[in-house]
């Protein structure tokens, strides 16, 4: 029977999972989509708009349908069956706790795994209501079973994940580089290489799909499996080589302006157009400059010598007030990052400026709704070097360390990054999205039966899932910014062909650990990708230390943090003196 009761409970729970999932989608969605914006391989906008259809198709087309309440499966649930109240109080509790954290951990710009910080909520909770002895801190059984779940697998995440995913992403770019960009023709070599890429990319999300995947269930056997893995690569393959490379081959080799992306389909009839006339004046180029206000190393150099002696300069002829113009003006290894020598485009505000009148004027009011759900998507994470942020100084210094690539090879892999992106996207809705309504499922089930869930697990209405990636889109519109410019230029210098190789090289990282059953963190996976081909310039230069340092503190401290709020409020709650009243 309905524990009408806890209505109240009920609400705070619904309340506080509609946060958890926002702070998902603002702080998770990140990691699939961070590169590419970040690489110019595109826009924010359409990044948003791919995120919200891959995510909320994965949170609610494929995935937890049945999701686990306890997804690290950390507290025995049986330890609750004579108290299902209490099971469902600890639950609205920890999702209180990651929630609370993770709006923390966002507005910081702290890039942390949910998994973990739901994780630590139950694990607080746990101990407050059942003891620590009610705690699974080792997995059982043999092998990896004893690192696969509970508390260890933590801790492991933040070794196994990282470096996995670093040297993943390493071997993938060096190829990338000595093959590709370093060669005397690397836009021929791309375009050998890249059909290639597209096959072996589309096998391994293909493993990805088929072992990690949600609540779907794969009948096949190992060699049907193998087979169809190799089969869906090598048939992308052939057909990316017959469509998208003529395409490829008339834009950048033979500059043809006139193509758009809607004749990819032609494929080989587009080898069959004739020269191609010159572009009227004001026609953009197709290939962008993907390293557009970004200095080498030499460039740097230059202007720190050029502003050195101006300023030397104008002190020997006593203009202390040009000196100090001109020092404002210049870069300086010691100060905080000032804007790029070369000019940056202006980005057309999608909110605009706020229209004169009172406030429940209509224009004023759509001014105002349109502030509230485009305000994040009109920032500017590509180029976000220019901060006061301790921890964005000398970014000029990080990206003139790594080499410039031919633009137009760039441009190839940008095609490849795409689809890495929305592939990793959708796998993220389908699973971490229970992150935020697992729990809630629970709490849901409790108050509408009375009941804890048969074994664990609970029947999750498609509302709850509707509901879920509503919030989690609604939170990558909102807020997703802070997060995606923290793991993209403020870490290392992205461009398509790096970024290609960081969530390739984080997508395999997830595949073997998910055939392994080892613990690992997408966060964590693309954070370690991303230092591990920074690290392929040859210097440890080319990466943000700083940054580093900030996201690996974020990870260590989302387990104790979530953990110290839910078990303080559970205790206090549980243990609270209770006065009646007689009248």
């Amino acid at each position: 029977m309905p524990l009408t009761e806890f209505n109240y409970l009920f609400a705070i729970g619904t309340i506080f999972a509609a946060l958890d999932a926002w702070n998902i989608g603002a702080n998770d969605v990140a990691n699939s989509w961070a590169t590419s914006v970040a690489s110019q391989s595109v826009t924010y906008l359409q990044a948003m708009v791919l995120a919200s259809v891959m995510e909320f198709a994965g949170s609610v087309g494929v995935g937890a349908r049945v999701a686990d309440t306890i997804r690290t499966k950390i507290v025995d649930t049986t330890l609750f069956v004579n108290d299902p109240a209490m099971l469902m109080l600890g639950m609205v509790c920890a999702v209180v706790a990651s929630s609370c954290y993770l709006t923390f951990a966002t507005k910081m710009g702290m890039p942390v795994s949910t998994t973990h910080s739901i994780m630590g909520g139950v694990i607080g909770m746990g101990i407050a209501s059942v003891g620590a002895d009610g705690i699974q801190w080792v997995g059982k059984g043999g092998g990896t079973g004893r690192i696969n779940s509970g508390v260890i697998q933590v801790f492991l995440a933040w070794i196994i994940a990282p470096g996995l995913a670093g040297c993943f992403a390493s071997i993938i770019f060096l190829i990338t580089k000595y093959f590709v960009m370093l060669r005397k023709n690397p836009v021929r070599n791309a375009l050998v290489l890249v059909p290639i890429y597209f096959a072996v990319t589309a096998s391994l999300l293909t493993m990805l799909l088929l072992w990690k995947g949600g609540s779907y269930k794969i009948d096949l056997t190992d060699a049907q499996v193998a087979g169809t893995i190799v089969g869906v690569g090598a048939g992308f393959g052939i057909l990316v080589a017959c469509t998208l490379m003529p395409w490829l081959y008339r834009v950048v080799i033979c500059d043809d302006w006139q193509l758009r992306w809607w004749h990819i389909p032609l494929g080989p009839l587009l080898l069959r157009r004739g020269e191609v006339p010159p572009p009227p004046e004001g026609v953009s180029p197709v290939v962008k400059n993907y390293y557009e206000g970004r200095l080498t190393k030499e460039e740097l150099e230059a202007r720190r010598a050029a502003a050195r002696g101006d300023v030397e300069a104008s002190a020997a002829n006593g203009g202390s007030d040009s000196v100090e113009q001109k020092l404002n003006g210049a870069s300086s290894s010691n100060d905080i990052a000032t804007e790029p020598a070369v000019p940056v485009p202006q980005r057309k505000s999608l909110v605009g400026p706020k229209p004169d009148g009172k406030w429940y004027e209509s224009k004023v009011l759509f001014w105002y709704f349109k502030w509230l759900l485009l305000r994040g998507v009109d920032k500017d994470v590509v180029n976000a070097t220019s901060t006061n942020s301790a921890l964005a100084r000398n970014l000029e210094e990080v990206h003139a360390y790594a080499a410039h690539y031919d633009n137009k090879a760039e441009y190839m892999y940008s095609f490849l990054q795409i689809m890495t992106a929305a592939t990793a996207s959708f796998t993220h809705g389908a699973n971490d999205i229970a992150n935020a309504i697992g729990p809630y499922a629970t709490v849901f089930q409790i108050w509408n039966q009375g009941l804890v869930p048969a074994s664990g697990k609970s029947q999750v209405p498609t509302w709850i899932l509707v509901f879920g990636g509503c919030c989690l889109v609604l939170g990558v519109w909102t807020y997703g910014y802070h997060i995606m410019r923290n793991l993209g230029n403020r870490l290392t210098l992205q461009s398509p062909s790096r970024g290609f190789s960081m969530e390739l090289g984080a997508a395999i990282t997830v595949i073997l650990a998910t055939r392994l059953k080892l613990p690992v963190s997408t966060t964590q996976c693309i954070t370690g990708a991303t230092v591990g081909v920074g690290l392929c310039s040859g210097t440890w230069r080319t990466v943000n230390w700083r940054m580093v340092a900030w996201i690996y503190l974020g990870w260590i401290i989302t387990l104790p943090m979530t953990g110290i709020i839910s078990g303080c409020l559970m205790g206090i709650i549980i243990n609270a003196p209770r006065w009646g009243y007689s009248g």
